[in-house]
């Protein structure tokens, strides 16, 4: 399989979007840039909306007025965009990353349609909690992934496959992650994630099965992932994936203090000098880094259309 994460190789260009209460200055090639974050987000809530009424998940009222499939976590949460050559987001996945502490009631799967469901709800729940302790016993970060969506034109191409890779790759160098997913069958997503290292999730021993989805009409997995343990053959590719996202450039939404311990973290993961305030072997921030990214340097096109997954089959 042909695959690199290496932009410039791959004719796209990724661009990691912040909670917008973080402070990104320590990550490099970021700046905190409130409207630009916003306008990014909102190009991956119309690419979601598009591709989940195209495919019969969601219902038209779910849209906002601008075509727009808004969800609560997405102002909370970090996501990894594939920008085109337009400057277009033609792939998107949210990153909701939580405390390891994090009660069940607080995640979004809390929410969702199968935690009532008579037959697997309290499976489900108690899958989780295991899930979650083990997360609170390693000191790593409990992840959501969702809003996932690849347009229609990359759906043969190994783009799928390279974002997951690249979330395994953030999850590593944020310190480790045990993660959650809502997979639906249709685009062969659940496969995917199954091939990279997502396993059903399972709760004393026993896994929680698929299940049929009448609200949006799919077949869901719950599968989950450690970012320490993925499939061996996709080893390598991860550690390019890592060497790579230092240089992906990070909009931050919001200069709020209370995510600087996250991305000190980050940076110290990817071997920068706290102290300094940017990475080694940069004398200072690079201030045109944003604005080069806002003229959107040279991204191959994309079309329309896609294949996505995530919690309900729209999350």
């Amino acid at each position: 399989m042909k695959l690199s994460c290496d932009p410039q190789q791959s004719g796209r260009q990724y661009v990691l979007l912040a909670p917008s209460q973080s402070a990104a200055s320590e990550f490099e090639q970021a700046s905190v840039d409130p409207s630009w974050h916003h306008h990014l987000l909102v190009e991956a809530q119309r690419l979601r909306g598009r591709i989940y009424l195209q495919d019969g998940a969601i219902q038209r009222s779910e849209l906002s007025a601008d075509n727009r499939h808004i969800q609560a976590a997405d102002d909370r949460a970090w996501h990894l965009l594939t920008v085109d050559v337009n400057g277009a987001v033609v792939a998107c996945i949210r990153y909701f990353a939580h405390e390891p502490y994090v009660k069940f009631s607080e995640l979004s799967i809390a929410a969702s349609g199968i935690t009532r469901s008579a037959k697997l709800g309290t499976h489900v729940r108690a899958a989780v909690e295991t899930e979650l302790n083990y997360a609170r016993q390693r000191g790593v970060w409990y992840v959501e992934l969702g809003g996932w969506a690849v347009s229609e034109s990359l759906r043969r191409t190994t783009e799928a496959v390279r974002t997951l890779l690249t979330v395994y790759a953030l999850s590593q160098i944020r310190g480790g992650a045990v993660g959650l997913s809502s997979a639906t069958a249709r685009h062969r997503s659940s496969s995917i994630l199954r091939r990279i290292g997502g396993k059903p999730l399972k709760s004393n021993g026993v896994e929680v099965s698929s299940y049929y989805d009448d609200q949006y009409a799919c077949e869901m997995e719950l599968l989950s992932f450690d970012s320490d343990f993925p499939n061996d053959r996709y080893a390598r590719w991860i550690r390019d994936c890592r060497a790579a996202l230092p240089q992906v450039p990070v909009v931050v939404g919001s200069p709020a203090e209370s995510g600087a311990s996250d991305l000190l973290r980050l940076h110290a993961a990817v071997g920068g000098p706290f102290e300094a305030g940017y990475p080694a072997g940069r004398a200072g921030r690079d201030e045109t880094v944003v604005p080069s990214l806002r003229s959107h340097i040279k991204f191959a096109s994309a079309g329309k259309g896609g294949c996505y997954t995530g919690q309900n089959c729209s999350r």
